[in-house]
């Protein structure tokens, strides 16, 4: 309960950022002009009225006078204990601050009511127990503080507003938390508001006490851990010592870590980052898991040749010199020669310009060498490295499903360890290498991820020049890798991936080029793999011709190879067994007493009457497959009136586009089946068959089109197709012959099959520009727009005598 007496007139003191509550005796400095104003103004007023000089005591925060003061007598002036003059003053009770007034002196007047605070006796049971709690807490914190006199003094108080006001002395409140307690008139909300200020800051002191407990525990057990490590360490010098051990222990190995990584040549954000390391080292112990992790890491980075850099070699400058170095190691594959040469040319004059590195980037490339298997992809990797004066390393891609392959684990991971990118320029020593990434295309892709896409920022070179490895976490520079990537078909390459690499393509060899290949190359090294001196055994060119041409067909060598390491295994047993003397030199008529009969007869070379084409209906196509180009035969025949139904039967394995170009073939000839003389009757009433032999190989693609139309046209007219005579191309409704891919490879491969005419497309007759001159020598290429061109060429004239039986499918 409060009352309100009657109003004073007293002089103001202000207290900046202070509170003073009744029953608090302070002591102020009287330098302070305000306050020295006030204590006179007081002790003018007191001259003329008993008692002792009174004052307003008001807080002042931030300039703005709280509404509630509290009444203060001056009770001595004289001086503090720094020597400075001063007044003791004592809190009376809350005034409520009202209208300013006049006064003597220079202080600031005003009008104030006293407050007057009353409590029932006896008090309540809540309130006895408040006061209970308020004590056993002020107890609590005093005790903590050491201050047992004052706890005394608090238990010894029973007014609820003096126990209230007596928390003022709490050093831990707030200006704020004081003048709340000033302006709460009712002393039980006052002592509520006191004691639960006092409960708050117990169970922050708990906190920070439990806190600063764990500090202190965890320093102590730093050093006892360090007081036990340096024991340990002494021991165990003791006991190498003993032994004549010279091993290193913890804190030797991590100083030994520190100094290997200040003296080695790093980049500065590769040190930064392997100091932290060895920071981390130092501080963890022997057992930790950690500390092998962070040795491992450190061994890696340190091992990376960061600033090694392979000087290109004087060939790689000499332009020609180089492309010389390329002749030598391989026959034909002259695209890719090209290309090296000009990479050669341009890395020349940048160095010569002082372009050596532009926008942070070197000069490395990124090609893609696409190709059938066994044309010496791989192979010339190391021959462009060799012609560059440059490390090689091969990193085999195939059958890789793990994205951290490529990039890396993170090294949270046991067992973790860096990319195969990371790894291939370690190996090379050197951040210049020619790096080959084998079989790009056979890249796989499961839950672990994507490696395809980790590629994309290796061979990007706009990317790898800031590359990041997963286990390093360390910006790697790549921008001066060359990168050869390898694949069999480009189709099987993300097209996102194919984007960033020049593809040069590797279409295959001619005849007379694998006959150099097998004789400066395959010969030689099959010699000494099958213990054989030079002078010792020789096969003429004519045995090195059939074995390409008759007892092999590939685009690549690889076949020819193992025939001929086939040929001298025989021969080198034959002498053995006492059958064969040496030297001896291998024609053409010993191959089939060596290695047996030809498995590739050319079928101009088959009796007339076992060729193929020798009824009507079948027609001779060109393919290209993963193993380059190949020959495809189309068989048609018509079935039955009486017993198949009218349509379309495909067979071979054949996909949605081949039996598109199959329905496109056969319309064609129903609606033109009368200006070209075919009796179109049988195609409405009798259903036909088209096979492509070599069933279980899927096959698909349009340039199959013209080759249906061909044969259907055969089977009806009963004329033969030519037997020299191979075609390609896709066919419309109208008859129009439409551009198809892989002109090269196809003339390649009808080349090797002992075709002497091709028909074409007059559309793809600029892609005779790549083929090789002594395989155009040996064709004769038709280029044509239309299908009816294409039967003029290719089926044989008239029989004078009856037409041949048409073949009829049961």
């Amino acid at each position: 309960m409060a009352a309100e007496s009657t109003s004073l007139a007293l002089p103001v003191l202000p207290l900046d950022d202070e509170v003073v509550l009744p029953g608090m005796v302070v002591p102020l400095d009287l330098s302070d002009s305000e306050v020295r104003a006030a204590v006179e103004a007081a002790q003018a007023a007191a001259a003329s009225a008993p008692g002792k000089p009174r004052v307003l005591l008001v807080p002042r925060i931030d300039g703005t006078y709280a509404g509630t003061g509290v009444l203060g007598t001056v009770e001595q002036v004289g001086r503090l204990a720094d020597g400075d003059p001063g007044a003791l003053i004592r809190g009376r009770g809350r005034v409520r601050i009202g209208a300013g007034t006049t006064g003597p002196g220079a202080a600031l007047w005003v009008e104030g009511t006293r407050i007057e605070e009353t409590v029932p006796e006896p008090l309540p049971g809540q309130v006895g127990e408040l006061v209970t709690e308020y004590k056993a807490l002020a107890t609590a914190w005093l005790r903590k503080r050491g201050a047992w006199q004052v706890v005394d003094r608090v238990q010894a108080i029973d007014d609820v507003a003096t126990l209230a006001d007596n928390s003022g002395y709490s050093p831990f409140l707030t200006t704020e938390q004081k003048v709340a307690l000033l302006e709460t008139a009712d002393p039980v909300a006052r002592l509520k508001l006191a004691t639960q200020q006092l409960r708050d800051h117990l169970a922050e002191q708990d906190v920070a006490e439990s806190i600063a407990k764990d500090v202190q525990d965890g320093v102590d057990k730093q050093q006892r851990e360090f007081l036990l490590r340096r024991q340990l360490e002494a021991v165990r010098k003791e006991l190498r010592e003993l032994n004549g051990e010279n091993g290193k222990d913890s804190a030797e190995e991590s100083d030994d870590y520190r100094a290997r990584v200040e003296a080695a040549d790093l980049p500065e954000k590769v040190r930064e980052a392997a100091l932290k390391e060895v920071d981390k080292l130092e501080r963890s112990s022997d057992q930790s898991p950690e500390g092998s992790w962070i040795r491992t890491w450190l061994d890696t980075v340190l091992e990376m040749p960061w600033n090694e850099r392979t000087d290109d070699s004087a060939a790689a400058y000499d332009i020609q010199g180089a492309r010389a170095v390329l002749d030598a190691e391989h026959a034909g594959l002259e695209d890719v020669k090209e290309r090296i040469t000009e990479y050669l040319a341009v890395r020349k004059r940048r160095a010569e310009r002082g372009l050596g590195v532009v926008g942070g980037r070197r000069g490395g490339a990124v090609l893609a060498l696409v190709g059938p298997p066994g044309v010496g992809k791989t192979s010339l990797g190391e021959s462009v490295a060799h012609a560059m004066g440059r490390k090689f390393v091969r990193v085999a891609l195939g059958g890789v499903r793990d994205e951290a392959e490529i990039r890396g684990h993170r090294r949270t991971y046991v067992g973790a360890l860096p990319g195969r990118i990371v790894r291939a320029v370690k190996e090379a020593g050197s951040m210049n290498p020619v790096v080959l990434l084998d079989e790009i295309d056979k890249v796989g892709s499961d839950f672990r991820g994507d490696p395809s896409a980790a590629l994309l920022e290796v061979l990007d070179p706009a990317q790898n020049h800031t590359f990041r490895d997963h286990y390093l976490e360390v910006e790697l520079d790549l921008s001066d890798v060359v990168f050869l990537a390898t694949a069999n078909v480009l189709e099987a390459v993300p097209e996102a991936l194919a984007d960033r690499m020049e593809i040069v393509r590797l279409d295959g060899y001619t005849e007379d080029e694998k006959v150099v290949i097998a004789r400066d190359h395959l010969l030689p090294r099959q010699l000494e793999r099958a213990g054989l001196a030079a002078d010792e055994v020789d096969l003429d060119d004519g045995a090195l011709r059939k074995l390409a041409g008759e007892y092999t067909r590939e685009a690549g060598v690889r076949t020819l190879e193992r025939s001929i390491a086939r040929l001298l295994r025989k021969v080198a047993a034959q002498h053995e067994l006492g059958e064969r003397e040496l030297p001896f030199t291998v024609t053409e008529g010993d191959l089939r007493g060596l290695v047996g009969r030809p498995h590739h007869v050319p079928e101009s070379a088959q009796d007339p009457a076992e060729r193929r084409t020798a009824v009507p209906g079948v027609a001779t196509g060109l393919a290209v497959t993963g193993a380059g180009g190949d020959v495809l035969y189309v068989e048609a025949s018509l079935a039955d009136p009486e017993t198949g139904a009218a349509g379309l039967t495909l067979t071979g394995q054949l996909g949605d586009v081949m039996k598109e170009s199959a329905q496109i073939a056969l319309s064609f000839l129903r609606s033109h089946g009368a200006e070209l003389e075919l009796p179109v009757a049988d195609l409405k009433e009798r259903g036909a068959h088209i096979h492509f032999p070599a069933g279980a190989v899927p096959k698909d693609g349009p340039s199959a089109g013209v080759t249906m139309t061909t044969a259907l046209a055969s089977l009806l007219s009963g004329r033969l197709v030519r037997t020299d005579v191979a075609m390609t191309g896709e066919v419309s409704l109208t008859g129009r012959v439409l551009p198809v891919g892989g002109v090269k490879q196809k003339l390649l491969a009808a080349h090797r099959a002992g075709i002497t005419t091709v028909i074409i497309p007059k559309r793809n007759e600029p892609d005779l520009d790549d083929v090789p001159a002594e395989v155009l020598d040996g064709l004769d290429v038709h280029a044509v727009t239309d299908v009816r061109q294409v039967l003029e060429l290719a089926l044989a004239p008239a029989t004078n005598g009856a037409a041949p039986e048409v073949p009829v499918a049961a």
